[in-house]
């Protein structure tokens, strides 16, 4: 799970640099600058799970990490790597957007769809849709941020609830 997490993270990390946030505009446009889709980054590890039909074969222990580009307008692209609720080294990638509560410029909704990969036998049917190994998902969360750091509450489907906690820079 250590070496999944280590080789996200430097999979993201090279993406960072390979599409600076600033990038020069073509040579027709010369003295311009266009701005990059990417304004910044959240990296998330969790905190606590909670499974709303307990049983001893879950795992509350998902060993998650999370890294997310963000955009200037609260869209996002992310990479999960965790242990499923059943122990296995799973993957998610995803795209997504966050809103504002009440007008708030701390509190926030968040919605990500993507593809998750790693249930597999006998666990395969736990998730829908996951005939070729790869399901989707939707996962709504709130937040909080202020400053550089964050907190967040995801469903996960109607299994559990997962508690992150990251910093954005």
């Amino acid at each position: 799970m250590v070496r999944c997490a280590i080789k996200a993270l430097l999979i993201c990390l090279w993406f960072g640099f390979a599409c600076p946030v600033w990038a020069e505009a073509p040579a027709a446009d010369e003295g311009s600058m266009t701005r990059s889709w990417i304004t910044g980054w959240n990296v998330q590890l969790s905190l606590y799970t909670r499974h709303w039909s307990p049983s001893p074969e879950h795992n509350n222990h998902q060993h998650m990490i999370t890294v997310e580009a963000r955009s200037h307008d609260d869209w996002l692209a992310g990479l999960s790597v965790f242990d499923n609720s059943f122990y296995q080294p799973t993957q998610l990638v995803y795209v997504g957007k966050t809103w504002p509560l009440l007008d708030s410029p701390h509190w926030y909704f968040k919605l990500v769809g993507g593809l998750v990969h790693g249930y597999k036998e006998p666990y395969e049917d736990k998730i829908p849709l996951n005939g070729l190994g790869i399901a989707p998902a939707i996962l709504p969360s709130v937040g909080y941020r202020r400053g550089h750091f964050l907190i967040e509450a995801h469903l996960a489907g109607v299994a559990a609830m997962i508690v992150t906690a990251g910093v954005r820079f």
